[in-house]
C-alpha cells in the first residue's frame, strides 16, 4: 500500500502556499507582473491560433471536465472499487472553493483591451457565477484534478508500462497547455493560473490519498 503521509504533508504545505498567494494578491504584490505577462502575451498574439486556443479551452471547460469526472466515478464503481468512486467529491469541493474565492476576493480579470474570446461554455449564460473576479483559474483547476486523477487511476490499473507513461505524459501536457492557453488568450492573469495549479494540486493529492487510503483487512 503506497504511503499517503508524504502527500498529506504536501497538501498542508500547498495549502499554506495558497493562503500566502491569496494574501500577496490582495496586497497587490502580483499586479505589476500580471500586467507584464499579459502585455507580453498580447504582443505575441497570432490571430490564426485563436480557433485552436478556443478548442483547447474546451478541455478544461466545466462541461467536459464534469462529464469526465463522473465517468471516472462510474467506472470505478462498476469495476468493483466501491467507495473509490467517491473521489469525485474532491472535484466538486474544489469548484465550490473556487467559486467562494471568485465571490469574495476582489481580483478582476484582464480588461477587454487585452483579452480574446474564450471557448464557448454554458457558464457564459451565468456571468454572475464568477462574481466578476478571476482568481483562481477554473480551467486550470479542473484540468489538474481531472486529467491528474485519470492518469493516476490508469497508472495504478494498467499492466502496460507504455500506457502508464502515455497517461502521465498526456495529463502533464494537457495541464501545461491549458495554463498557457489561459495566459495566451489573456482571460486570466498569471497569478490566477498559479492559483489554479496550486488549488488543483491540493484536490488532486486529496483524491489520490482517498484512492490509496488504508483498507480494512478482509475477514
Amino acid at each position: 500500500m503506497p504511503a499517503v503521509t508524504p502527500r498529506l504533508v504536501a497538501i498542508g504545505v500547498l495549502a499554506v502556499v495558497f493562503v500566502a498567494l491569496t494574501i500577496a494578491i490582495t496586497a497587490g504584490a502580483f499586479t505589476v507582473l500580471d500586467v507584464q505577462v499579459a502585455q507580453a502575451m498580447r504582443d505575441a498574439w497570432l490571430p490564426p491560433l485563436h480557433p485552436v486556443l478556443q478548442l483547447i479551452a474546451e478541455l478544461g471547460g466545466i462541461e467536459l471536465t464534469t462529464i469526465l469526472m463522473l465517468a471516472l466515478a462510474v467506472y470505478l464503481w462498476r469495476a468493483g472499487f466501491g467507495s473509490d468512486a467517491l473521489v469525485f467529491v474532491v472535484f466538486f469541493a474544489a469548484i465550490a472553493f473556487e467559486l467562494f474565492y471568485r465571490f469574495n476576493l476582489y481580483h478582476p480579470g484582464p480588461p477587454g483591451s487585452l483579452a480574446e474570446a474564450d471557448g464557448p461554455s454554458i457558464s457564459e449564460l451565468l456571468p454572475a457565477a464568477t462574481g466578476g473576479n478571476s482568481f483562481p483559474s477554473g480551467h486550470v483547476l479542473r484540468s489538474v484534478i481531472d486529467y491528474g486523477l485519470i492518469a493516476f487511476v490508469i497508472n495504478r490499473l494498467s499492466a502496460s508500462e507504455r500506457v502508464r507513461r502515455l497517461a502521465v505524459g498526456g495529463a502533464i501536457l494537457i495541464i501545461v497547455v491549458m495554463a498557457f492557453d489561459r495566459l495566451y488568450l489573456n482571460v486570466h492573469w498569471e497569478s490566477d493560473v498559479i492559483g489554479g495549479l496550486i488549488l488543483g494540486s491540493i484536490a488532486l493529492l486529496a483524491g489520490t490519498v482517498w484512492l490509496d487510503r488504508p483498507r480494512k483487512a478482509e475477514n
